[in-house]
């Protein structure tokens, strides 16, 4: 399955039924009356969020939806049929934007969480509606109210406990695959990434989810390489795992170009908890492993792991510092949630 975290579609709910006019004439009945119906309401376009999707892929070649229009009402007090909603299902962490791309509609985040996107229009009034004792027989109907059509926009912001951020070739899609079941394309070329891939990972009790980040490179805010168009995805992480090529020569500058396009981009990605790691450090003797590490650890200001893939050196020390933080964030989640409900309930 390709995977697609954006997508342009186009939106229309249902048309109300028009009211219908109509009056009762049967044998030996003198006076029948109007018994024109009500129209049937028009369908809603609805955007729901369900489990067992991981990528926007079916809305690139189905891009327009409309609800069913409702039906006209008919004589003998028959009111139309309502027309049929439309549902678009999209995965877990999916937000919808106006055309604009920028004016954000809904964020569906947990599977069962549903928004209206466009209203049906309302069946018109038959003119049975408008029947009263001085106007006995009313020849007025109204017509369906008109649907409402949009354009929007479709972003997928992967839900990740953990996101894996370096230059290509850093050893990011290596460390995935050693930790979890994931299977993602490795091979001796930079960008070999192309697209985020997921992996859940087990440390200790804890589980996470951990997602692997086309490299950046210097300049990726304006295009170059992949752009950050694929930082979107970390956006939700509780912590950044800085994966730096131990095998370069300046391993200083390689950590300062990641983030600087970390800050580039915003959303606060700078300011998320970061654990820094020298990887590849299996290639590297130990003179030269101690040397990198101090100059690492001075530019990040904080001590790095000595981390290798091949080797699983570090690896477990790496899940471990992952597992807290995630564990801790998630602590201090509950309790601001539970503080904001204690706040909201009622008493006396």
């Amino acid at each position: 399955m390709k995977f697609l975290d954006q997508a342009k579609i186009y939106v229309k709910s249902g048309k109300g039924g028009d009211g219908c006019l109509s009056f009762r004439r049967e044998k030996f009945i003198e006076y029948g009356g109007p018994d024109g119906g009500d129209g049937g309401k028009g369908g809603d376009v609805w955007v729901e969020c369900v489990a067992n999707l991981n990528t926007l892929i079916d809305y690139r070649y189905q891009q327009h939806f409309k609800a069913q229009a409702g039906r006209p009402g008919m004589g003998k007090n028959r009111t139309g049929a309502n027309g049929e909603d439309c549902i678009i299902k999209v995965p877990p962490g999916t937000q919808v934007y106006d055309e604009d791309q920028e004016t954000l509609l809904v964020d569906l985040k947990e599977p069962g969480e549903r928004a209206r996107i466009a209203k049906g229009g309302n069946g018109g009034f038959g003119n049975a509606y408008f029947k009263s004792a001085t106007n006995q027989a009313p020849r007025r109907v109204n017509p369906g109210l008109e649907a409402e059509e949009y354009t929007i926009w479709l972003r997928l912001k992967l839900i990740a406990d953990a996101g894996l951020v370096g230059l290509p070739n850093a050893g990011k899609s290596t460390f995935l695959a050693t930790v979890s079941a994931a299977k993602p394309k490795i091979a001796d070329y930079p960008f070999t990434t192309l697209h985020p891939n997921l992996g859940v990972v087990r440390a200790g009790e804890t589980d996470f989810v951990l997602a692997d980040i086309p490299g950046l490179i210097e300049g990726a805010n304006e295009g170059a390489g992949l752009g950050t168009r694929f930082l979107g995805h970390i956006e939700r992480c509780r912590v950044i795992l800085h994966l730096v090529d131990g095998t370069q020569e300046n391993v200083v500058d390689d950590y300062h170009t990641v983030r600087e396009e970390l800050e580039a981009y915003g959303a606060a990605l700078t300011t998320k908890t970061e654990i820094v790691a020298l990887s590849k450090c299996d290639a590297l003797d130990d003179d030269t492993l101690s040397t990198r590490l101090a100059e690492l650890g001075q530019a990040s200001g904080a001590k790095p792991i000595a981390l290798s893939s091949a080797s699983n050196k570090g690896v477990r020390e790496a899940l471990f510092a992952l597992a807290n933080i995630i564990e801790k964030v998630q602590t201090e989640e509950r309790e601001l949630e539970l503080a904001e409900a204690e706040q909201q309930t009622w008493r006396p």
